[in-house]
């Protein structure tokens, strides 16, 4: 069992949660990402949904058919052989349009920063990014590892409306709003790839675990991969 485990926790009637740690770091989620994964793998259909946070894991499950004491097992018996070996991490690349119509707060988060709008760019770009979780809304990955130059604060008011695709900053994070929703995070870019389809065998493009690096694109290979994605 790894050192920093801590305890299971009743959440309700039919959930658990596994909490390994009081704070995130970057061990402690290298084993939430291999605790998910291998949970998930089982299939077990008396398991309702997974999700992973950044020290935590919440399982929901039907009650009808399973206790929290089996449930409580089956993640003992998991977390008993888990280790980094089983953490794997898939790499993405998502094409991003900086800037324009596509990043209207480009300017002020390069303002913030004391940056070039395109050095902002090249450093936002040049990153690694860690999904942690998904969360807000369906398919919306939040991002650890933005370069602490480019921290920024949130909209004290929140947009009424953000296009799906739009590419946000807010804190120490970044994100892809997958759908369109009101937020607050600060546009930065928009990608054409759709993020987020229902009908899709795996619904979210992003998975915690996954590393992710944007590319940067101008408008015409936006307007060419929109058209491919039949998204835009």
């Amino acid at each position: 069992m790894p050192p920093f485990f801590m305890q299971m926790e009743i959440a309700s009637d039919r959930s658990l949660v596994v909490r390994f740690a009081e704070s995130a770091t970057g061990e402690c989620f290298r084993a939430v990402a291999a605790f998910f994964r291998e949970l998930r793998s089982l299939a077990d259909s008396r398991i309702r949904n997974i999700h992973p946070a950044y020290a935590t894991v919440l399982i929901d499950f039907d009650p009808l058919r399973m206790s929290h004491e089996e449930l409580t097992a089956i993640a003992e018996r998991l977390l008993s052989h888990s280790s980094d070996a089983a953490w794997t991490s898939r790499a993405v690349e998502i094409p991003v349009c900086y800037g324009g119509e596509f990043g209207v707060d480009l300017h002020f988060v390069a303002e913030h920063a004391g940056l070039s709008p395109q050095q902002v760019i090249e450093l936002h770009s040049a990153t690694r990014y860690l999904v942690h979780f998904l969360g807000f809304s369906p398919g919306f990955g939040y991002l650890g590892g933005l370069p602490k130059r480019l921290e920024c604060p949130r909209m004290e008011s929140p947009r009424e409306n953000v296009r799906a695709g739009s590419l946000g900053i807010a804190g120490a994070q970044t994100g892809v709003y997958p759908v369109d929703s009101p937020g607050g995070w600060r546009i930065i870019g928009r990608t054409p790839m759709r993020m987020f389809d229902p009908l899709a065998e795996t619904p979210t493009r992003l998975v915690p675990g996954d590393t992710v690096r944007f590319l940067p694109i101008d408008p015409e290979a936006f307007a060419d991969i929109a058209q491919a994605e039949g998204s835009r």
